[in-house]
This record gives C-alpha cells, sequence and structure tokens, in this order.
C-alpha cells in the first residue's frame, strides 16, 4: 500500500509540472495560434537561469527571477521570431521553427553549462519529510503543489478580473472582432506568448527542485504537456490542468503494478479520450468532432 501511494504521489507531483506546461502551452495556443514545440526550451531557460541566480540571490529570489527572465526572453522571441509568421495561416511554419528553437536552446544549454546533470540547492527547511512514516512528502513537495495552486488561481483572477484578462479572453474567442474594437492585437499577443513562457520556466524550477537540471530536461516534459491538453480539451484552460493532473497520477499509479507502461498509458489515455470523446474532457465542442 505504502509503494502505491509513493507512487501515486511521484505521479502527482509529475503531474503538477505537467500542468503548469499544459497551461502555458494552451493559453499561446489559443490566442496565438502557435505550437509551440519551444515550450521545453523555455522551461530548460527558467530553471537554468535560476540555477545560475541562486548564489546570488537565494533559492526563493532565483524562483521569482528564473520564470520571469523566461518570460521577458519569450517576448523577445515572439517579437523577433513568431510575430512575422502570423499571417502565415498553415500552422506547419510556426511548429518547425519552434522545434528548431528548441533544439538550439538545447545545445546552448549544454554549451554554458555542459551536458551533466546539475542540482538546484533547495533550502533545508523546505527540503524535509513532514512524516516519517509518508517519507516521500517532504514539505518542498507540499510547496511545488501550493505555488501551483497560487500560480493557477493567479491566472484566473487576471483573466477573469483585469482589463488584460478581459482583453485576452476576447481575443481567443473573436480576434478580428477584438482587433477591431482597437485592441492592439500584436502587444495582446506578445503579452500572452509571455505569460504562456512564465508558466514554463515556473515549471523548470519547481521541477529543477525535484528531477534536477539536464540540457533535455524539457523534452520529458514537451510531449506530455500536448497529451494533457487533448484529454482536458483544446480551447480549455482548466481542462489542461486537469488533463495534466490526470495523466502524471495515472503513470504514477501503473509503475506500481508495471513500471513498463508508465509511458504508455498516457498515450493509451490520450487514445481513449479521443475515440470517445474527441474534444476532450473539457473541450468545446466541433474542434476535433
Amino acid at each position: 500500500m505504502q509503494l502505491l501511494l509513493f507512487n501515486a504521489f511521484n505521479g502527482l507531483i509529475q503531474g503538477v509540472f505537467y500542468a503548469l506546461m499544459a497551461l502555458g502551452l494552451a493559453l499561446i495556443l489559443s490566442l496565438n495560434s502557435v505550437i509551440n514545440m519551444a515550450h521545453g526550451g523555455f522551461l530548460v531557460i527558467g530553471a537554468y537561469l535560476a540555477y545560475a541566480l541562486s548564489p546570488y540571490l537565494g533559492f526563493w529570489g532565483a524562483l521569482v527571477a528564473g520564470p520571469i527572465l523566461a518570460a521577458a526572453i519569450g517576448l523577445a522571441v515572439e517579437r523577433l521570431l513568431i510575430r512575422p509568421i502570423y499571417k502565415r495561416t498553415d500552422p506547419l511554419y510556426s511548429l518547425l521553427l519552434t522545434f528548431g528553437l528548441a533544439l538550439i536552446v538545447e545545445d546552448m544549454t549544454r554549451t554554458i553549462w555542459g551536458p551533466q546533470g546539475l542540482p538546484l540547492e533547495i533550502p533545508d527547511v523546505i527540503n524535509s519529510p513532514v512524516s516519517e512514516v509518508y517519507f516521500f512528502v517532504t514539505g518542498y513537495r507540499l510547496f511545488v503543489i501550493v505555488i501551483t495552486t497560487a500560480a493557477v488561481v493567479g491566472l484566473y483572477l487576471l483573466l477573469r478580473y483585469t482589463l488584460l484578462g478581459i482583453r485576452i479572453r476576447a481575443g481567443i474567442n473573436d480576434l478580428e472582432t477584438t482587433a477591431a474594437l482597437g485592441v492592439n492585437i500584436y502587444r495582446l499577443r506578445a503579452l500572452n506568448f509571455g505569460f504562456g513562457c512564465l508558466f514554463a520556466g515556473l515549471s523548470g524550477v519547481l521541477a529543477a527542485g525535484v528531477l534536477g537540471l539536464t540540457p533535455p530536461m524539457g523534452n520529458s516534459l514537451i510531449m506530455p504537456s500536448f497529451v494533457a491538453i487533448i484529454i482536458g480539451g483544446v480551447g480549455s484552460l482548466f481542462g489542461a490542468v486537469v488533463g495534466g493532473l490526470i495523466i502524471g497520477l495515472a503513470a504514477g499509479i501503473t509503475t506500481t503494478y508495471y513500471p513498463a507502461a508508465s509511458e504508455a498509458v498516457i498515450y493509451l489515455m490520450m487514445l481513449i479520450v479521443l475515440v470517445v470523446r474527441p474534444r476532450g474532457l473539457f473541450g468545446e465542442e466541433g474542434l476535433f468532432e
């Protein structure tokens, strides 16, 4: 029983990282209409910049600075590389562009920090188990859950109650009408892309405290994050979060009984959802039906 709880809790933490990644991906896909294959690269950027700054800012300062810098770099990338292809309706252009960018980020990270894994130092005050029986429940893992919950709630409040959030939601529903009402949609898309990269950077910093840092660390999270969007429903931010948690928990439970299938079960779940409910659990009808 304890082994099941151990793997289920580990899977839940992994699902939290998927959820943060999927939330950023869903934001960018919904408004920017960009299949951002470089999203894992922004995760790596946030994690490694936090690692580089931690000796100067400490863990807490790096936790804030890493995602913000990832968002700032995302804004620059959107302005220089993504914006020129908005007028191209074929999504293949953005897919190939961001895929190439992901390879560049990984190679630059390997060149600067080396190919070996690096540890992100976690303060001892939150890095110890909270229970002698359930040794796998550490303060840091609970902290990850709390920070992720706060980030999701913060995004909800921003989209629901601020002028920027209302404009983002309006742009997602009807970008042409939003532009006709005088909203600068290029600035809106840039800010939205930055928010998406912020969530990727936050996921990277939090994941580094559990998984460590490696240049290809984003690759192990990017595909399950796309699966989370499909399961939760394309176009649904809430669905992206739920989808990430579901697949993480499912993979963790599967590890207990059949470890070799822990990754395959994620794609099996996606297949079942696409067959039974093509629009996903919370997606809009008509997107895949």
